[in-house]
Formats: C-alpha cells, sequence, structure tokens
C-alpha cells in the first residue's frame, strides 16, 4: 500500500533533488584505487647477459609481471601455476632489493638443475 505524498513533502523532495543535481559530477566519481608500486627501488641496472638467473616468488595475491615491472626487471618467464613468480637474470644489487622486501617477495632463489633420486 502506498502513502500519499503530502504538500509538505513535494517542496521538500524537489529542493533535495535541485541540491543533487547541482553537485558537481566528480563528487559522484568514485576513488581511484592505489596502483602497486615496489618500496622505493633502487635505478633499474640492466642486467648483463653474464649475470646469473634466479626465480622470485611473490605472494599469491599479487600478480608476478607486474612485481618485476615495478622493480624494472624484465623476466624471462613469469610463472602463474606451479608457483607465483618469475624468473630473470638479476644483478646482485637488484637480488638484495627483491629481498629487503618481504611483504612482496617471499622468495629469491638461484635457477640451477633440479634431479630427482628415481625412486617412488
Amino acid at each position: 500500500m502506498r502513502n500519499p505524498l503530502s504538500r509538505a513533502t513535494v517542496p521538500l523532495a524537489a529542493t533535495v533533488l535541485a541540491a543533487v543535481a547541482a553537485l558537481p559530477a566528480a563528487a559522484a566519481t568514485p576513488l581511484p584505487v592505489p596502483e602497486f608500486r615496489a618500496a622505493a627501488p633502487a635505478a633499474p641496472a640492466a642486467p648483463a647477459a653474464d649475470h646469473p638467473t634466479y626465480i622470485v616468488t611473490v605472494h599469491p595475491e599479487l600478480d608476478p609481471g607486474t612485481v618485476a615491472e615495478a622493480y624494472g626487471i624484465t623476466p624471462i618467464h613469469v610463472y602463474r601455476d606451479a608457483l607465483n613468480g618469475f624468473a630473470a637474470r638479476l644483478s646482485p644489487e637488484q637480488v638484495e632489493d627483491l629481498r629487503a622486501t618481504r611483504s612482496i617477495v617471499r622468495s629469491v632463489e638461484a635457477d640451477g638443475t633440479a634431479s630427482g633420486s628415481g625412486i617412488f
């Protein structure tokens, strides 16, 4: 059942609608979501081809490609299935910077050969 509008309600509703319509459009715009940025990395130095390759694992809620980009690193490969991370040639300074940000990076390990014992 609907309640009829009283004569006092109509002018009040018109005033409220006029006030809302007069608001600037920016007031209705949602706040921007802050972008992920690494904590003040050193100026990225292009790692030489002779720098060793590392496997960097980042926290599960972060995108590994975005983390690499934030540190100025060009990954050789980005992993999203078996682990959440990337492989890249890193300078010693980059390794230190990555290891110093435990809130972003879980581990930084030198890449190498793995083998199994063959016994199940």
